[in-house]
């Protein structure tokens, strides 16, 4: 099956039901986790959900206070996590104990205006270290 963005109708708000349907089981539960943890006190995050006309479909803002971390976008059977960095983080990224592939597509990802997109998709607990990883530095910068 081809990945497609979903949760596109305006109307229907991403409920636990809406995203467990779209996520399967195995990915609305590391979805879950990942929110537990983003949530909890070592992070203390924002998740807020909003449909964005522009992309005709819903996306959640993680933050932390006023600054926007990264972005979820969900998909069928997983979700993406989308962070922005600027050219000068290319080797600190480069230098982190994350997977190799996210390294490398991060490397060759074309920019976006003058920020480099950062996407991992996500569907499997042990995941969920990489973008905990990316995340604290992110918060650090």
């Amino acid at each position: 099956m081809e990945a497609e963005l979903l949760l596109r109708e305006q109307e229907v708000f991403p409920s636990k039901e809406v995203l467990k349907n779209a996520l399967g089981e195995e990915g609305y539960s590391v979805f879950e986790e990942l929110e537990a943890k983003l949530t909890s006190g070592e992070f203390a995050f924002t998740l807020d959900w909003n449909y964005y006309r522009d992309g005709k479909g819903w996306l959640c803002k993680v933050c932390r206070k006023k600054k926007t971390v990264f972005w979820i976008s969900v998909w069928n059977g997983f979700f993406k996590a989308a962070f922005y960095f600027t050219e000068k983080h290319l080797e600190d990224i480069a230098a982190m104990d994350i997977s190799e592939e996210i390294k490398k597509e991060f490397c060759q990802t074309k920019p976006v205006g003058k920020l480099l997109p950062l996407r991992i998709s996500v569907n499997k607990q042990e995941q969920l270290t990489d973008l905990l990883r990316i995340t604290e530095y992110k918060i650090h910068l």
